[in-house]
């Protein structure tokens, strides 16, 4: 926030707005991690004024008390989140005095109640700070731009050679090793989650790992244990119904990572049964590891992790550079020379001692298990200090102990991985069968599908992606045949994990999604053993099939995933906005009911047959496969599944309500008991536009950003995330301003106002706008339309999404560039103010937290933080999140119409027709 050369405090924003980029931050235990990114043509200028943030930084007393509102409300943003909340508590078991032990986050007790009381200045503690570890002789930098590198070298020089150096030995903590050696690590911890969860986690700290980065044991481990595979753990605890996924290893943050030891963790999603037989779940992976620990480290499956991990490094794929550099800059702190862009990556020698020797501490002696369960509310007398999670802790049953720790036998159901038939060894490109394209061309053509195929000749690299879209006119029939579809496609996922888990440890890659219209294949990889995977899911897509087991546990498992979608202000907001808009969209809520109100397995057999026998296949296939392998891709599907043609299209946009000329809000209560997050977005329907006006609004939003920041987050410190953002709705445009803020701090409708008065300042900025800046923002946003791709994958998602809309304009981009040079000053103003005034389609939408109730309307809706018991987060039951509270707007919003009862609102609305933003 502005420096002695660049005093403007948000100058560097401004900036790197005004010239396409972005800038970020990020801290951890032992690093902090800056980076932006920006136009190459202002890449020297935006580094000398990001320089001086490191040289003299002004760190002004009134930003800096702003910015403490800032941080707090990215604390209360986080306090719903299980993983903060576990990281927290398990944090909280290191020895007294270890750093671990610290509050890892920061908010409004800590730097300002607190220090008040204390008299403790937080301006000078901050200076003191700044000045003792942000020191040239420790600071690491990476830039990456396509100067020449004897440029970039000179500019550094020039620009970062007056970094202060404090001459100061770097901080070092190596002396407070074993930070969990103690009594109260190695117990059971019974917690109770925000969300709808069963989780068991088994942890241990061993000593610090990063000194053995070629060889990487932690890796190795955990690519043994978190297999799903045939003979692993979460493949004998599926075919039990016990777990759903499971993962294990070390996640490389600071957290899981540091100068005083190193985390191995395994984390088992699991069923309600799982949850009943957690000891027994235990019992198998203590089984597992001492398989591995007697068979010893194996040199065929360490060569075989090598082999994949070398294949993905020599073919891999460009990444955005503001990531780049930020991984680099890391490795840079962290390896020596030779192996800066390597270090990470891969793995450079077999060493079996060190392996053992890592493998030799996970034992049971030294675990820590934490298991996660809405069961245990009420049994969770603790409180862990800064997240308030309910928490309690016993012994490890002695049984169970004696059986683990003594002469474990080995199980039969657990093996070793057989060797893996999907790795690639064939990396020749393709000879093009077909003229080279700039677009996709549609090479297969009947009323059962059709296929798009574009050749790769710009990245050659021995890669290739298939997509296909398989639409069904039966999905969107009911709420419940959606439910059906989404419980459909979770079980052919789990019925696809194990066979298809080879595959995807050698790098090609699956998705398979539940759609508005249809079902979503995504598949990618190296070309040569892609078939294959594709083949696989086909054939269990044909061949579905669900035990009763299987689908019992799914049903239970989707009401959790829709319960903790629901409890999120931000997807509720969302789905409230979406309902009022898209005719004939079924709610999550309606979703939920659905699903409440009872399924059978034969009613999910019955919807897999009816969902199969008519469709529509559309696909695209990009990379190094030439047009005739890539036509048997849709081959395969249509003789495969066996359906027939759709007897009338199947529209793959929802309707759009067109809202009258007059203000609507809409406020729900949020279903999170004890969360205080609210989140407001005002919407301006645009309605049905050209290509043209769908530019306009980019570039209006692209103005937008900087000063919505400015105005809403740094001035008025409403909350952490706020920003505008433009909205295709099935078609149809507008534009819509989004803060996300805390009941206990603001009331949504003041929220909403200080909106309205951004909007209105704006206006006036955007009146007074100069020609000039009109067309540097022009220019910038052409330029960021004009970046080339760093990797296939970017080419490939943009014309996925015109096939999936089926708008297939491929061009878009150099239309919409085209639009740009031609746009005016004065067109851009008039469409802002066209879409503001009396006049304006407006809806708001507001999510209300808890704690918004005790607002003292005098003190201007801002509530007095003060000290006292809060309330439990979380503890929202099933039945509580299974319909939407309706709250009315207050006398504050005269000329609002508040919708109180949405399909009321919505039934007379006319509806624009079907549309798709083509020319």
């Amino acid at each position: 926030m502005g420096s002695e050369k660049y005093p403007s405090e948000n100058g560097f924003d401004a900036f790197l707005k005004k010239h396409g980029g972005s800038d970020n931050a990020s801290t951890d235990c032992e690093r902090t991690i800056f980076q932006f990114d920006v136009q190459r043509k202002s890449f020297k200028e935006a580094l000398d004024r990001w320089a001086q943030f490191f040289i003299c930084p002004l760190m002004i007393r009134d930003a800096i008390d702003r910015e403490v509102e800032a941080v707090d409300s990215e604390y209360q943003l986080a306090k719903p989140s299980d993983s903060h909340r576990k990281e927290m508590l398990f944090g909280s078991l290191a020895k007294p005095g270890h750093p671990m032990g610290k509050f890892c986050w920061g908010n409004a007790q800590t730097l300002k109640h607190e220090p008040k009381k204390k008299k403790i200045n937080v301006y000078k503690r901050l200076r003191a700070f700044w000045k003792k570890h942000y020191s040239a002789h420790y600071m690491t930098l990476a830039v990456q731009s396509k100067e020449k590198l004897d440029t970039l070298e000179k500019w550094v020089r020039e620009i970062f050679s007056k970094v202060p150096n404090n001459g100061l030995s770097k901080p070092d903590f190596s002396d407070l090793l074993d930070p969990f050696d103690t009594p109260a690590f190695n117990q059971l911890y019974r917690v109770v989650p925000v969300r709808k969860v069963h989780a068991l986690n088994i942890t241990w700290a061993l000593p610090p790992q990063e000194e053995y980065y070629r060889v990487k044991p932690l890796h190795y481990i955990s690519w043994l244990i978190g297999h799903e595979g045939t003979g692993s753990i979460l493949s004998v605890l599926r075919k039990k119904c016990w777990a759903l996924a499971l993962f294990g290893g070390n996640s490389e943050t600071g957290f899981d990572q540091n100068t005083t030891y190193s985390i191995f963790s395994i984390s088992i999603t699991l069923t309600d049964e799982g949850f009943q037989n957690f000891y027994e779940v235990t019992h198998l992976v203590f089984e597992y590891l001492k398989m591995l620990q007697t068979l010893g480290p194996q040199q065929r499956i360490y060569e075989e992790i090598q082999k994949i991990e070398a294949n993905e490094f020599h073919y891999q794929e460009q990444i955005d550079p503001i990531e780049y550099v930020e991984d680099i800059c890391e490795n840079l702190q962290m390896f020596p020379k030779e192996d800066f862009l390597t270090g990470d990556q891969l793995m450079f020698e077999f060493d079996p001692d060190v392996i053992s020797g890592a493998l030799s501490l996970l034992n049971p002696e030294k675990a820590n298990l934490m298991l996660l369960s809405p069961e245990h509310e009420g049994q969770c007398p603790l409180r862990e200090k800064w997240f308030g999670t309910q928490y309690n802790v016993e012994d490890i049953q002695q049984e169970w102990m004696e059986r683990w720790t003594g002469n474990l036998e080995l199980n039969s159901e657990l093996t070793l991985p057989a060797e893996n038939k999907f790795i690639a060894t064939d990396f020749a490109l393709k000879p093009s069968d077909c003229p080279d394209t700039e677009i996709p061309v549609r090479i297969a053509d009947s009323d059962r599908g059709c296929l798009w195929y574009k050749k790769d000749n710009k990245f050659k690299i021995p890669k290739a992606y298939i997509r296909f879209h398989l639409i069904s006119p039966v999905i969107q029939q009911s709420a419940k045949n959606i439910v059906l579809f989404d419980l459909l496609v979770n079980i052919l996922c789990h019925n696809l994990a194990e066979p298809a888990y080879e595959a995807e440890v050698a790098q090609l890659e699956y998705k398979l999604v539940s759609g508005e219209h249809g079902l979503v294949i995504k598949v990618k990889g190296f070309n040569h053993k892609l078939p294959l995977l594709f083949h696989l899911i086909i054939d269990h897509l044909t061949d579905f099939s669900a035990s009763p087991g299987v689908f019992s546990m799914f049903t239970e498992q989707l009401k959790k995933t829709y319960f903790n979608i629901l409890i999120k202000p931000e997807k509720l907001g969302k789905d409230v906005r979406l309902l009022i808009l898209e005719h004939s969209r079924w709610s999550m809520v309606e979703k939920y009911q659905a699903l409440a109100a009872g399924l059978t397995s034969d009613e999910l057999m019955d919807f897999s047959r009816n969902l199969r026998a008519e469709l529509y296949a559309e696909g695209l296939v990009q990379g190094n496969f030439s047009s005739a392998e890539s036509e048997q891709f849709l081959q395969y599907v249509t003789e495969k599944l066996q359906f027939s043609k759709l007897p009338v299209e199947v529209p793959v946009l929802f309707r759009v309500v067109e809202l009258p000329m007059k203000q609507h809000i809409c406020k729900v209560k949020a279903l999170n008991k004890g969360d205080a997050n609210s989140e407001v977005t005002v919407y301006y329907q645009s309605g049905l536009k050209l290509l043209r006006e769908h530019t306009l609004m980019e570039l209006l939003v692209m103005h937008m950003e900087e000063p919505c920041f400015d105005f809403l987050r740094t001035k008025e410190t409403l909350g952490y995330h706020v920003y505008p953002t433009c909205r295709n709705t099935s078609g149809v445009l507008g534009f819509s301003v989004t803060v996300e803020t805390q009941a206990t701090k603001f009331n949504t409708e003041l929220v909403e106002l200080k909106i309205e008065e951004f909007l209105a300042s704006f206006g006036e900025t955007l009146t007074a706008l100069t020609e000039e800046a009109f067309n540097t923002q022009v220019t910038a946003l052409v330029k960021l339309k004009e970046c080339e791709d760093t990797h296939l994958g970017e080419e490939v998602d943009r014309n996925w999404a015109e096939v999936v809309t089926q708008q297939f304009v491929f061009d878009r981009l150099d239309r919409e560039i085209e639009a740009l040079k031609k746009m005016t000053r004065d067109e851009l103003v008039s469409w802002f103010k066209e879409h503001r005034g009396q006049t304006s389609r407006k809806l708001s939408v507001h999510v209300v937290g808890f704690g918004a109730e005790e607002h003292d309307e005098e003190a201007g809706g801002k509530k007095q933080e003060e000290e006292g018991k809060e309330e439990d987060l979380g503890g929202s039951t099933y039945g509580e999140v299974s319909k939407l509270t309706f709250l009315p707007a207050s006398p504050k919003m005269a000329g609002t119409v508040a919708i109180m009862d949405i399909p009321a609102f919505i039934a007379g609305l006319p509806l624009f027709p079907y549309h798709k933003i083509l020319e």
